[in-house]
């Protein structure tokens, strides 16, 4: 049996990827360490609570003494690190967290998987590592990074960390690079969730600059089915991108969105861009495809409307997110209207 320590899953891709897992996977036991930041939230994952595959511990990577111990009690063997500061927005506010989080936390659970001799370390990082491309052309694995936010730089520099123990350890690291995912529990402060739940309260729907910067959009399922893939056969010291082929400007997302709430386009209001805005993103999936059989099996049109029915269906969930704190951080970020 596969002895897992998933970190950070009880964030949005992380606690997808746990309930996914225990859903179709009697072979593997998780230990998820997550420490319950704002983005992270347990009700994610209150159908696998009691699930005797799975346990929770409430704690930080950095923390090296609790992750040591983890490793022993559990006879971890393999490690797939969801966790990390995540919003750009956030990290432009302020970046000393990412680097806390995204680069010494990293480097506490390698130098865990090299000390206990793991047999794989997926390291699940983005497309932002690469920085922004023109109109044309797709980012593969051997693009150089050139990350341009303090989020993209902590990503990066955790990438390159997870690199290093591979080649001066044999530390057996695989390394994921996704596209934007959307999907249920994703929290709010992230674009589809925002607008969806936005509309559906009448509130104004921020869109930065001119809305036409270009993300590449995945659906979390199929995220977490290739990073199932790449435990099961993913090959060690390799990068593979995982990306759905489905570019589309930000101020589509939003009119596509409004469209299936039944809101009308009024409701956008453009605010001043945020700063070294990356104009597009598109990943090129042909490595991940061609050696391990992967594909994305849902259709970008059937998915957002799913995700928009379950935030829809689960506003208790929302409602409960947005209240406090949260709201301090959305009126900062989107005071400055242009």
């Amino acid at each position: 049996m596969k002895k897992i320590l998933v970190t950070g899953g009880a964030g949005f891709i992380g606690s997808n990827f746990i309930n996914y897992i225990l859903s179709n996977r009697k072979d593997i036991f998780i230990v998820n360490l997550d420490k319950l930041t704002y983005a992270g939230n347990l009700q994610n994952l209150k159908d696998v609570e009691q699930n005797p595959n799975y346990t929770f511990v409430k704690g930080d990577i950095v923390n090296d003494e609790l992750v040591s111990y983890l490793f022993q009690k559990y006879e971890i063997t393999h490690v797939i690190n969801f966790a990390a500061e995540s919003h750009v927005d956030r990290s432009i506010l302020g970046s000393e967290i990412f680097f806390r989080t995204n680069v010494l936390g990293t480097n506490v659970l390698l130098e865990n998987a090299k000390r206990f001799g793991v047999e794989k370390f997926i390291q699940i990082s983005t497309d932002e590592v690469y920085g922004s491309l023109g109109p044309e052309g797709q980012f593969e694995e051997t693009t150089t990074l050139q990350p341009n936010s303090p989020y993209a730089a902590s990503k990066a520099a955790a990438d390159m960390m997870a690199l290093a123990f591979h080649h001066t350890y044999q530390v057996p690291v695989v390394i994921t690079r996704c596209s934007n995912n959307y999907g249920p529990y994703q929290f709010p402060e992230k674009l589809i969730p925002l607008m969806i739940i936005n509309s559906l309260n009448n509130k104004k729907l921020p869109v930065y600059g001119d809305g036409m910067n270009v993300r590449d959009w995945i659906y979390v399922i199929d995220h977490n089915k290739a990073v199932e893939l790449v435990l099961d056969k993913g090959k060690v010291g390799e990068v593979y991108n995982v990306g759905a082929n489905t570019e589309k400007p930000n101020i589509e997302i939003v009119k596509l969105l409004l469209k299936h709430t039944g809101k009308t386009e009024e409701l956008i209001e453009y605010v001043k861009d945020r700063p070294g805005h990356d104009r597009r993103y598109a990943i090129d999936s042909t490595k991940i495809k061609n050696e391990l059989g992967w594909v994305a099996h849902h259709s970008f049109e059937s998915a957002i409307q799913d995700t928009i029915k379950w935030y829809i269906d689960h506003q208790k969930w929302w409602k409960e997110i947005i209240s406090g704190d949260y709201q301090n951080y959305y009126q900062l970020q989107y005071s400055s209207h242009s």
